[in-house]
């Protein structure tokens, strides 16, 4: 008997089903809490582990190297019968990994740790294609839809409760934090993911998955060390032409290797590519303004601006877009039934708009910082809530987990960007001989997001738009065949769309 045919029972299937999705939830609210250990601690680290800010720096950018990496293998593996063990192994890596961390063994542990923390990014892809397989539809819905915000909402959680604790109790106490609910988590799991054994074996692109994740590395490297090592410098233009030549060799390969690590014909359904587009864009504004905010509100006030914050209240100030987060992707699933699906995009950027220019015109007090994350938060939840339910109605049921993860991978890629271009641009701002920007290069750097989010607008409304088109034309042109052979007693066979199996596509 199947997991998900005892439903409404008293049997130990009925409670493991009900408890399913508050533990995909809380498996999410881990990886969001562990991978927002890196930012807050940076500077402190720099200090008990004696080693440059730069250097320090890959405390958290380790992380984002190696989830990019997992995401899309861990996404093809979980796409078959090894999916529970494939959950479990993560959280058990991601486990050791804060244990290691919190051990006071010096930077090179450190890093190390962070880097098996990174592997717990490939989970929350993972968690949606369970949620997607082992409930009904109008369970299903709502929880893809909040699991898709838990990355997002947890950064806000993440980085006060990082920073209390790093003021209370040292260093080491927030990896301490993320070993005890790792741990949990991994009980959690362990006890409700529901067996994987009748889902069909997906092969392994071994050699397109090394193929993506050293170009992804590299592209990774290349924005994150932009600004240290120069970005006309030969080191780095020669990193970035190798990344986009690998790209471009993987891209090649996958499309011609019968078991792709990632299908790239699905992101040419236009819902897709919109889903994949947006999320680089979306990924990169939203981390253009976390970076803004964070270091704006730090800045000492004797230099004409900023407001002097300790790291706990700067945290503090991302706590209105965690819950703002989680609200509106409430309001998403409303819109949805109400609209469309295709409408919650472009509403969602546009609020994120309005979050940006908040900021660029209206931060003289600390309390217009609190309102455009507040804002902000809105508008991104939206965002994220509504593209894993685009993307998971317009893949086959068995290829969720990997175009999930796709489009996971396009976020970080994203969120780098982001962070990346903000310090460039505040870079370009400083004065010679001073270590911090003028007031201008916030507000160029807030105009620059602003002209981000009105891109992805654009991209929301232009690609749904062909779609629509698209799907009328196919349907004029059927109804034109039937119309034809309805008139010829011996009708040729007529090859029409590819269609699906009616089990292989269904909606979240």
């Amino acid at each position: 008997m199947e997991y998900g045919e005892l439903r409404g029972t008293t049997s130990p299937s009925a409670w493991r089903q009900r408890a399913l999705v508050p533990v995909l939830v809380y498996l999410g609210m881990v990886v969001a809490m562990v991978s927002s250990l890196g930012a807050p601690l940076v500077p402190r680290i720099a200090v008990v582990d004696h080693v440059s800010p730069a250097t320090a720096q890959w405390s958290l950018t380790i992380a984002l190297l190696v989830g990019a990496v997992a995401t899309p293998t861990m996404g093809r593996l979980g796409d078959g019968p090894r999916r529970r063990a494939v959950i479990l192994g993560a959280v058990a890596v991601v486990l050791a990994g804060s244990v290691l961390a919190a051990l006071p063994l010096g930077f090179g542990a450190l890093l190390t740790g962070r880097a098996l923390q990174g592997v717990g990014l490939g989970l929350i892809p993972l968690a949606i294609a369970t949620a997607r397989e082992s409930l009904p539809a109008e369970r299903s819905r709502p929880a893809v839809g909040v699991l898709s915000i838990t990355l997002v909402a947890g950064v806000g959680l993440g980085y006060p409760v990082t920073g209390l604790l790093t003021q209370l109790f040292g260093l080491h106490a927030g990896f301490w934090l993320a070993a005890v609910i790792s741990a949990v988590a991994l009980a959690a799991a362990a006890l409700v993911l529901p067996p994987t054994r009748h889902l069909t074996p997906q092969p392994l692109d071994v050699f397109g998955a090394v193929l993506l994740g050293v170009a992804l590395a590299g592209v990774l490297l290349v924005l994150g060390e932009g600004e240290s090592w120069g970005w006309a410098s030969a080191r780095l233009l020669g990193l970035a032409g190798a990344s986009v030549v690998l790209l471009l060799w993987w891209t090649v390969h996958e499309l011609r290797t019968p078991h792709p690590l990632v299908d790239l014909r699905l992101v040419r359904h236009p819902v897709v590519l919109t889903a994949d587009v947006t999320a680089v864009i979306a990924g990169l504004g939203m981390y253009v303004l976390i970076s803004l905010v964070t270091r704006y509100a730090q800045t000492p006030a004797t230099t004409g601006y900023g407001f002097g914050a300790s790291v706990v209240v700067t945290g503090l100030i991302l706590l209105p877009f965690s819950a703002a987060s989680v609200v509106s992707s409430k309001l998403a699933a409303v819109l949805a039934r109400r609209v469309s699906t295709h409408a919650v995009l472009p509403v969602g950027c546009t609020v994120s708009l309005l979050a940006m220019a908040v900021f660029g015109f209206a931060r003289d007090s600390l309390w217009e910082l609190f309102l455009a994350m507040g804002i902000a938060g809105l508008g991104v939840g939206c965002t994220f809530a509504a593209m894993p339910g685009l993307v998971v109605g317009a893949v086959p049921a068995h290829e969720t987990g990997s175009a999930i993860s796709f489009n996971q991978v396009l976020r970080c890629v994203g969120y780098s960007a982001g962070s990346a271009l903000s310090a460039t641009v505040l870079e370009a701002h400083t004065p010679v001989g001073r270590t911090l920007p003028t007031a201008d290069g916030y507000q160029t750097a807030a105009l620059l997001g602003c002209a981000v989010w009105l891109v992805t607008i654009v991209v929301t409304l232009v690609l749904p738009a062909r779609s629509r088109a698209a799907t009328v034309q196919v349907t004029a042109g059927e109804q034109t065949v039937a119309g034809a052979v309805s008139h010829n007693d011996n009708p040729a066979p007529v090859a029409g769309p590819a269609r699906c199996a009616p089990d292989e596509r269904r909606s979240p």
